[in-house]
């Protein structure tokens, strides 16, 4: 097991540095548009990027079934099965992106009916970029087997360097228009650029390291391509259940609350930074529990999932917290007081509902790497019901806070048909009590919000934010009951030894 760790480790620090780069170019560039776009135009470039952004849904989990046959062929020594599983997911790719032009072109054509209070000088360049975006993200969803393959050798290095140089150009890229005085189309073109560019430099990253797993059209088999088709259906419920839970937030706040878009679509950046530090622990676990369901037994495995379910609830709170005790604050630096004022109410209820949802997410790896995805299909769609129905009501009758609400209520269902019904059939793969995993890996961590309960009636309000010498003692509270009452003696051990394996060179 110590090896499988090791692995883990070293692309979780990997993960982690990608997160602290794609943070920084999620904290300056909206900084930066919110003092130099008037609200309507920075509103309407965040409906582009979300409109955008549906291409990537229509992945349908081919890119994480790519990454496990990878890795399953891999560990056994056969490079020749694990490229034929990469070019089975080319092949799906390249429908999956030639549905994503047709997608990009539908939504443009329809942006009037979607956006209705959206200011109608804007709907042309609103068009012309959604059409350019969502085009180079098809292309990108091509480029991202290349990536997938990386993954599933566990080499996280090289996809994670590739996506901090995008995010970095993107950021760069849209403030040159801006500050040229460029419209929406001309930002949209910079980001197709940069994305096109980027997903080349995959392929080139693969053809210089990864050529041993062969990727070609001409690779392709019929019955790996059923395989990997079959493994994708059950998981592209799950990529559904994830437009339904988070694609469409924006552009529902959008139509029914237009004016308060770019306020939300703040709120939500926070909230992706605590999500994406979740992912950085998480997602490295798919390709090693594919590796590791071959050698050790459900014992094991269940133990591995209590210790990183303890890990991950932690970090959620950790990180979570300090966005709704200081929210206001935070968000008054970052974007001023005006989007502060508008904005901390629904930063407070977007970071409670997904870290609610994030509780399982270590839990939802680990059964998608094992194939067993199949029984939390009850509950992805359960929560996807229950978030968009409530969503779409709430926001009818209050506006963008119902939509944050509705988030809540799905968190809520999925979280509790996970322990209530997805676990039982999943036993015999990671053999874990519910009650055990419930009380040390969510209960046992919870424990660092008890400061933030207590200090409840002071930090409530923006108008009364909590002193320096009060947050000093917030901070150092939360902190201690972290390593000391969140924690056993071989957490605090293993996390040593994570923190001294970080100093590892990567591997290349």
């Amino acid at each position: 097991m110590s090896g499988f760790v090791a692995t883990i480790s070293t692309n979780i620090a990997a993960s982690l540095l990608r997160v602290a780069a794609v943070s920084l170019v999620a904290l300056a560039l909206p900084s930066y548009l919110v003092q130099h776009l008037p609200v309507e135009t920075y509103a309407a470039w965040i409906l582009i990027l979300q409109l955008g952004a549906y291409v990537s849904y229509l992945d349908l989990g081919i890119q994480t079934g790519i990454s496990k046959f990878v890795a399953e062929y891999h560990a056994k020594g056969d490079n020749v099965g694990a490229g034929r599983h990469a070019s089975a997911g080319l092949a799906l790719m390249m429908l999956a992106g030639i549905l994503g032009v047709s997608l990009t072109f539908a939504l443009a054509w329809q942006v009037p009916r979607l956006f209705k209070t959206m200011p109608a000088t804007l709907y042309h360049d609103v068009r012309i970029s959604v059409m350019l975006v969502g085009s180079s993200l098809s292309f990108g969803l091509v480029c991202a087997v290349y990536s997938a393959v990386f993954l599933g050798l566990q080499r996280y290095w090289i996809p994670m360097t590739i996506s901090v140089v995008n995010r970095a150009c993107f950021a760069a890229s849209v403030i040159a228009v801006v500050a040229l005085h460029g419209k929406i189309a001309a930002m949209g073109f910079a980001v197709a650029t940069v994305n096109v560019v980027t997903g080349i430099l995959q392929v080139v990253a693969w053809r210089k390291r990864a050529l041993y797993i062969l990727v070609s059209i001409r690779s392709v088999d019929y019955g790996v391509v059923k395989t990997l088709a079959r493994y994708c259906s059950l998981q592209s419920i799950w990529t559904v259940g994830m437009l339904f839970v988070t694609g469409f937030d924006i552009a529902i706040v959008g139509h029914y609350d237009y004016v308060e878009t770019a306020y939300y679509s703040i709120a939500t950046l926070p909230t992706t930074f605590v999500l994406l530090i979740i992912s950085s622990m998480v997602n490295p676990l798919m390709p090693a529990s594919s590796a590791m369901s071959t050698h050790y037994s459900a014992v094991e495995m269940g133990s591995f999932l209590g210790r990183i379910t303890r890990y991950s609830t932690l970090l959620l709170l950790l990180t979570g917290l300090p966005l709704i005790v200081c929210g206001y604050q935070i968000l008054r630096l970052w974007v001023g007081s005006e989007y502060a004022l508008h904005t901390y109410k629904y930063l407070r209820v977007l970071v409670l509902a997904n870290a609610i949802r994030s509780l399982c997410a270590p839990y939802a790896a680990m059964i998608s790497a094992t194939g067993r995805q199949g029984a939390a299909t009850v509950t992805a769609i359960s929560e996807a019901v229950v978030n968009l129905g409530s969503s779409l009501y709430l926001a009818s009758r209050y506006g963008a806070i119902g939509v944050a609400l509705g988030t809540v209520l799905g968190s809520l269902v999925s979280v509790s048909l996970h322990f209530l019904i997805t676990m039982h059939f999943t036993h015999e793969t990671m053999a874990i009590s519910r009650s055990l995993l419930f009380r040390r890996g969510i209960v046992q961590p919870a424990v660092v919000a008890i400061p933030s309960i207590v200090l409840l009636p002071l930090w409530w309000s923006p108008a009364h934010p909590l002193n320096a010498q009060v947050t000093v003692a917030w901070a150092f509270g939360t902190l201690i009951l972290a390593w000391f009452g969140a924690l056993n003696d071989e957490d605090r051990q293993n996390l040593l030894r994570f923190a001294r394996s970080v100093h590892i060179s990567a591997p290349t």
